[in-house]
């Protein structure tokens, strides 16, 4: 019989883990890819690490490494970075309200572990009315652990895979391509798509270094957010 004095762990501290699991579970092939990745682009262990644990954002790390391997000068990176994570202000502001009155010790926390998949997790779950704070914030964290991990073991299998091999060279550009077909919900994002390729390669063939990937970024977007704009006029005006 178990002890009746051990102490158990919360009911709060259970739901968060067990929503996570299915995020983590996830997160342990890409983590090892990008482990992968970063190791073969010349980072050592220690900076993948330092990597995950400061910017802790996967499609960013990843185009940070591919930047790297490239050459890619350290400003186009920074700004590249944050031009890709400027949604977490969307993702952040629409949270925001299940954390009124909380410490900002809390929030700084629960901030730092916010990505695509927890926000929709933890939104879902609130909505339901049955998510406590604590919950979510557990289920970041467990988050934010697996990919750490998982990234750190990837500079660890890279050593032993040799370059090229299994196709690890296609990962990072298959991946993106998954990551763009999702995104192609209407004809908006398609017309967004192909305005954020057009402006690339014109700007690849007029300006220097990296400075393309942050003139189409905010080209596309500022495009893209005047055609949904539109759109939606003209679905109210029908």
């Amino acid at each position: 019989m178990a002890d009746p004095q051990t102490k158990r762990v919360s009911p709060g501290v259970r739901a968060g883990l067990s929503a996570a699991m299915p995020i983590c579970l996830g997160y342990v092939p890409i983590g090892l890819s990008l482990g992968v990745l970063a190791q073969k682009s010349g980072l050592v262990t220690w900076q993948t690490a330092l990597m995950s644990a400061v910017v802790f954002a996967g499609g960013s790390q990843f185009i940070a490494v591919a930047m790297l391997a490239a050459n890619g000068s350290p400003p186009a990176i920074v700004i590249t970075t944050f031009m890709v994570n400027l949604r977490h202000l969307l993702m952040s502001s629409s949270l925001a309200v299940h954390f009124q009155g909380v410490s900002r010790r809390f929030l700084a926390l629960f901030a730092y572990g916010v990505t695509d998949e927890s926000f929709a997790v933890n939104m879902s779950r609130f909505s339901q009315g049955d998510w406590s704070r604590q919950s979510a914030l557990v289920l970041n964290q467990a988050a934010n652990a697996t990919w750490f991990f998982s990234t750190v073991a990837g500079t660890f299998v890279g050593q032993f895979i040799p370059a090229g091999a299994f196709g690890i060279d296609y990962a990072l550009t298959g991946m993106f391509i998954c990551l763009l077909v999702f995104q192609l919900k209407s004809a908006v994002f398609v017309a967004t798509a192909i305005l954020a390729a057009l402006c690339s390669v014109l700007a690849y063939l007029w300006l220097p270094g990296n400075t393309h990937v942050i003139v189409a970024t905010c080209l596309a977007a500022t495009a893209g957010l005047a055609l949904k704009r539109m759109a939606r006029k003209g679905e109210r005006t029908r």
